[in-house]
């Protein structure tokens, strides 16, 4: 594989082979410049000779076979290494560029230099190599090894010339030409001194020069007689002379003679042509010089044998003198010798029996270390978890007797008390179980009341406790359950009690009574919202019920709705606007029917979730169905026109618009974003009041029975209310009746608890409800 820096054209006349290092191809070059450059613009090839790539470097530094490598990565690397190498003829590009010469470099790949070689002057016809000879000549002859130009000149094909230059003298080898004439008998491989070439040389050109003065037909005559009479002249004068000069003389008129044969007719353009024909003429061995040069290397190697052998014998007698030395010391010494060895390895085993045991009693030491911080680290994060455990307990016994000091309407109960009223937790007493306790109905204090008791095997039922206290005993609202006390040892809440259940029991029909009519589920839907309202209104914070459903909503004896079971509530100090959504870490509690979609996706508390409750509610009240696809049955009743055939069948005089109104309102409420549902206080509350007051005034309105109901009865007089107000402990009195029993105590005429404050509230709804049902009984 070849690489050229030129474009191919003519057959060179001269190619010289040149390596980066040594004189020889600088010699080579030099030679070639003075007597074998073509005349300008005349091209001249340097060739250079690489290995094949057997391996390409990785950046670790390893030498990866090109087997295992990338055809296209090989590639790269040998174009690379030819780039290189191509500094290899920058030198020899100078000397030519001098004499305006154009220079063709080459770059050859082969494992053999001579077999490159001859391969290249086969391809590209070079009619003249020019070699450099090898170092150490004669060391190589003696140890017979092979250098290159020698192997050159055994594989050069016979169309080339050869010239190997040495530093005196100057080897050739001519290519095979057929022979005309007389017969005689040549040697293919010569070797004359440069003297001798340049002798040959200068008297070429001057038999040229006189044979150029004679007219053509007179030279053509004298050349063919000069040449084959001088040639013969020459080889036999050459082969029988000893002496050097006279042997180059005859070799100068021998290469003359020839010269001037072959140039005849030629131009003086052509005239160094004629000395690339080396290969024409013959020459006698010269054998007296070849032997005069072997004697001189032999006579330099016998030189350096004689100063290696004075070398070898003065060493030697060193060689005995230091054994007599050793010969002459005592056998005393050897024992001295032996007693200092052992005496040092001694020394050696207790340096390293030192060296373990310090290593050992180090590492004694570090694990001494190492479990005393280990004891002092624990030691202090027990000491610290024990002040921080004193300091919660602490913090946690003030708050609870801040709670009870400052709790005015709530008592605290002692153990015993809660144990003899429930008849120690007797399960003839038990009205119910939730999520966080058991409820019992029992009598304190003269009074029914509801209690209710943590579940003991939870770990967060006390911190629950603490917290149902905290909100209750601060909420006094007619439509919120009213907290009358707790005891703190075993973690119940006593609640009023009432009577009528829940309003799940009443859409149910659990206890068998007569199912509620239309008008007191309107009252019930405006009186939650009105709870809500309250929760939602508290400051600073807005409380959320989290887990509104018609089990936590219980109606007392006159059938007024309040809201229970706010343990559940959640205190929320940074208050979401509705337009945006955000993530909060926080447990997802509630009744999933009843939950607010957008809450259980990001788990993100506002009081808008419990306006969803509210509107499922509303539909169940209306419908007297389970929440399960009442909001899609709902929508496609409203879209069809058909409301009254999903409205609870057990009321016959429901009135249609209202309802629908209704239905539409609670549908706004269960609204899949927080963002889209109304608002409770300035969009629901006026919406039912309004519904309210129409359905009031509505002429068929009935009652269900002909009795009077319980909650149209004023607890003090025992009569039908003309004028109701609500007071502080939720229940309804006629106004006249309350406001005169506020003048002379504080307590509640119904639970004869302390009222948290005289305030009275008007109750609309349930006034007009009087004048309604006095309107249709008379």
């Amino acid at each position: 594989m070849a690489s050229s820096s030129s474009a191919a054209g003519d057959p060179l006349a001269v190619a010289v082979a040149v390596r980066g290092d040594g004189h020889g191809s600088r010699r080579a070059a030099r030679w070639a410049a003075a007597n074998l450059a073509p005349v300008p613009p005349g091209r001249v090839a340097l060739v250079h000779v690489i290995p094949p790539v057997s391996f390409v470097p990785s950046p670790t530094g390893e030498r990866v076979p090109v087997e295992r490598m990338d055809p296209e990565v090989v590639e790269m690397y040998a174009q690379d290494r030819k780039a290189r190498a191509q500094d290899v003829f920058l030198p020899f590009r100078r000397l030519y560029g001098r004499r305006s010469v154009q220079v063709d470099t080459v770059v050859l790949e082969g494992d053999s230099v001579a077999e490159a070689l001859a391969r290249y002057t086969a391809e590209s016809g070079v009619r003249n190599l020019v070699l450099g000879s090898a170092s150490l000549s004669w060391f190589r002859r003696i140890l017979r090894l092979q250098d290159v130009p020698t192997t050159v000149l055994k594989a050069m094909p016979c169309s080339c010339n050869v010239f190997i230059v040495s530093r005196r003298r100057l080897t050739i080898k001519f290519a095979n030409q057929p022979q005309t004439g007389k017969s005689y008998t040549c040697i293919r491989i010569q070797s004359l001194s440069h003297r001798a070439f340049s002798l040959i040389q200068r008297n070429w050109l001057q038999d040229k020069q006189s044979l150029h003065d004679l007219p053509d037909d007179e030279t053509r005559k004298s050349s063919g007689v000069t040449s084959s009479d001088s040639c013969s002249q020459a080889c036999s004068s050459l082969s029988t002379s000893t002496n050097a000069g006279k042997s180059s003389e005859s070799r100068g008129g021998c290469f003359l003679g020839s010269l001037g044969r072959k140039t005849l007719g030629r131009s003086r353009d052509k005239e160094f042509d004629s000395i690339g024909q080396l290969k024409e003429f013959p020459y006698a061995s010269l054998s007296s010089v070849e032997e005069s040069q072997l004697i001189d290397d032999i006579a330099k190697l016998r030189k350096e044998l004689q100063g290696t052998a004075t070398i070898y014998h003065e060493a030697s007698e060193d060689l005995v003198h230091a054994k007599k030395k050793i010969q002459l010391l005592p056998n005393e010494c050897s024992e001295d010798l032996k007693n200092v060895q052992d005496a040092l390895q001694r020394d050696d085993l207790l340096k390293q029996t030192v060296v373990h045991e310090n290593i050992k009693y180090s590492g004694a030491i570090r694990e001494a270390e190492m479990a005393k911080e280990a004891f002092v680290h624990e030691a202090y994060s027990k000491h610290e978890a024990e002040i921080v455990a004193n300091m919660m307990t602490s913090e946690k016994a003030k708050a609870v007797d801040a709670l009870l000091s400052t709790g005015k309407s709530c008592r605290r109960y002692s153990r015993h008390e809660i144990e003899l009223a429930t008849n120690y937790f007797s399960s003839a007493k038990k009205i119910g179980e939730g999520g966080y306790g058991v409820v019992y109905r029992c009598t304190l204090d003269h009074t029914e009341v509801a209690v209710k008791v943590l579940q003991q095997d939870s770990r967060d039922k006390i911190d629950e406790f603490f917290k149902e206290v905290e909100i209750l005993s601060q909420l006094h609202h007619p439509n919120l359950v009213l907290l009358l006390g707790f005891c703190p040892e075993i973690g119940c809440l006593v609640y009023e009690y009432m009577e009528n259940g829940s309003l799940e029991d009443q859409l149910t029909n659990k206890k068998g009574c007569q199912p509620l009519h239309w008008f007191l589920r309107i009252q019930i839907i405006f009186e939650v919202a009105r709870g809500l309202a309250f929760l939602h209104g508290t400051k600073p914070e807005p409380i959320v019920h989290r887990d509104l459903k018609p089990g936590n909503i219980l109606l007392d004896k006159n059938y007024v709705s309040k809201i229970g079971d706010v343990g559940l509530s959640k205190l929320i100090s940074d208050l979401v606007p509705d337009g945006l959504t955000e993530y909060r870490d926080t447990v997802i509690a509630g009744t999933l029917y009843y939950m607010d979609p957008e809450y259980q996706l990001t788990g993100t508390v506002r009081p808008k979730s419990d306006v969803y409750a509210l509107g499922i509610i509303i539909l169940q009240l209306l419908t007297g169905k389970l929440p399960h696809g009442l909001i899609l049955s709902a929508e496609e009743a409203i879209q069809k026109g058909t409301l009254s055939d999903i409205l609870d069948k057990s009321q016959n005089d429901w009135p249609i618009a209202e309802a629908e109104v209704l239905a539409k309102l609670g549908l706004h409420c269960t609204a899949l974003r927080c963002r889209d549902r109304p608002n409770l206080e300035s969009e629901v509350l006026p919406e039912l009041e309004n519904i309210l007051s129409r359905v009031t005034a509505y002429p068929k309105l009935t009652s269900p029975n002909v009795v009077v109901p319980s909650h149209f009865i004023c607890p003090i007089l025992q009569e039908v209310m003309d004028d109701p107000y609500v007071a502080s402990d939720g229940h309804t009195y006629e106004h006249r009746a309350i406001k005169a029993w506020l003048k002379k105590h504080k307590t509640s005429p119904v639970t004869k608890h302390r009222l948290p404050n005289s305030s009275i509230i008007r109750s609309h709804s349930l006034h007009e409800a009087i004048q309604q049902w006095k309107q249709s009984s008379g």
